[in-house]
């Protein structure tokens, strides 16, 4: 029998390094044209056109006649009938869930509140629950589902797959999230920091979108950042850059829920804000301060406006640092607007070191309460096989690698 082992040089081998370079291009962009598609991945049109037809007949692809400019053009984008893909994000009081298909498209969604100190055990069984329901709302079964992505509220060391410091989630400590769901869902789970995947689909799908270097801020109950450089998200050595609550900013400040003296957010994170009221009747969460803002209250005002300059100070100089061209502002408390972002945008600008013509534009995020569940969509669909002739055992192996 002829040895059919593929050597790197093989036309087989650059084939199939072709065919994942097209995927990974739609997977990027959500859809193109293959005009876009041959500019985007460096290949030929004719090698584009060739593959994309190969793969529109195996299901992975899907094509449909579009007008460019005034010129026809053949769409491509990844095939609905591929499957499903979750996406779950957990923040400090409340739970998400996405169902949606591998072109993003969601199908299918549900939120619950947490308790304060909320345990992954318990968490991660509701999970199952809410996964199973969305499935059956939409007529799928357990089979359909690719993978998950879920994102987490606090410092996520993806060497070791937990979260990097005790005590920052109480209940989750030493928890391989991935491995424990991966076990109960038997699909291929991956998980990651929920301002990295906030950044994430803002980069993909709203205020960070076409922006090469950025800085997304998620500004609720905790501040962290996802920094993007060169269109893509920097991670650091162990997956922890960007922890941008996590600097100290007053060495005298109060204590901070990681331990460390004067964060960033133990001044003006979500707890400060409602520490900061805690005279005023009705508030008793962030939402209720925004409301009330909104409605003209004067100390509510006024909370708003500090956190905003203080986190306008931090971002002034993470803004000297990397240079980026646009700030998002993303997370609960953006839903503030201009309350928020006027003095955070003022502060920046009086901060920064570069002339007005270099100052970064700082923006809504225009994802919502959304942009994490999607990142989380969009970060499980990044790293899946979507290779139609695996098996899902082989798939979990697979990414398992990646």
């Amino acid at each position: 029998m002829a040895d059919r082992r593929r050597t790197p040089g093989s036309q087989t081998s650059l084939r199939e390094a072709n065919r994942a370079r097209i995927v990974d291009a739609v997977k990027k962009h959500g859809g193109l044209t293959q005009v876009e598609l041959a500019g985007a991945t460096g290949l030929s049109p004719a090698t584009v056109s060739n593959i994309v037809k190969e793969l529109a007949g195996s299901g992975v692809l899907n094509t449909s006649p579009s007008t460019r400019s005034g010129r026809r053009a053949m769409h491509v984008t990844l095939a609905h009938k591929l499957g499903l893909v979750a996406g779950v994000h957990f923040s400090a009081r409340h739970m998400r869930i996405a169902l949606s298909d591998v072109a993003g498209t969601v199908v299918a969604e549900s939120h619950m509140p947490l308790a304060k100190d909320h345990r992954a055990d318990n968490e991660l069984d509701r999970v199952m629950l809410l996964l199973a329901d969305l499935l059956d709302s939409v007529d799928a079964s357990m089979g359909e589902l690719l993978g998950l992505g879920i994102a987490l509220p606090a410092p996520y060391d993806r060497r070791a797959g937990i979260i990097a410091r005790r005590g920052m989630m109480r209940g989750w400590d030493n928890v391989v999230v991935r491995e424990v769901m991966e076990r109960r869902l038997h699909r291929p789970v991956f998980v990651d920091n929920a301002a990295n995947l906030t950044a994430l689909a803002e980069l993909r799908l709203g205020a960070a979108r076409g922006r090469r270097d950025a800085v997304v801020l998620e500004v609720g109950d905790g501040i962290g950042a996802g920094l993007i450089t060169g269109g893509h998200l920097l991670y650091g050595h162990s997956g922890l850059a960007g922890e941008f609550g996590h600097t100290v900013i007053r060495e005298d400040g109060p204590v901070c829920r990681c331990g460390n003296r004067g964060c960033l957010e133990a001044i003006a994170g979500g707890s400060a804000i409602l520490d900061s009221l805690a005279d005023n009747r009705g508030i008793n969460k962030l939402a209720d301060v925004i409301v009330a803002a909104m409605d003209g209250d004067a100390a509510c005002i006024r909370a708003i406006g500090d956190a905003g300059r203080t986190i306008g100070l931090a971002a002034a100089n993470l803004c000297n640092l990397l240079d980026p061209e646009r700030i998002v502002v993303s997370g609960e408390l953006s839903r503030a607007g201009e309350l928020l972002l006027g003095p955070l945008r003022h502060t920046v600008e009086r901060s920064v070191i570069v002339g007005r013509d270099a100052w970064p534009d700082i923006v809504q995020g225009q994802l919502g309460y959304r942009a994490a569940t999607m990142g989380a969509v969009a970060y499980a669909v990044d790293r899946l096989p979507l290779h139609p002739e695996l098996d899902l055992e082989s798939q979990v192996a697979a990414t398992n690698l990646l």
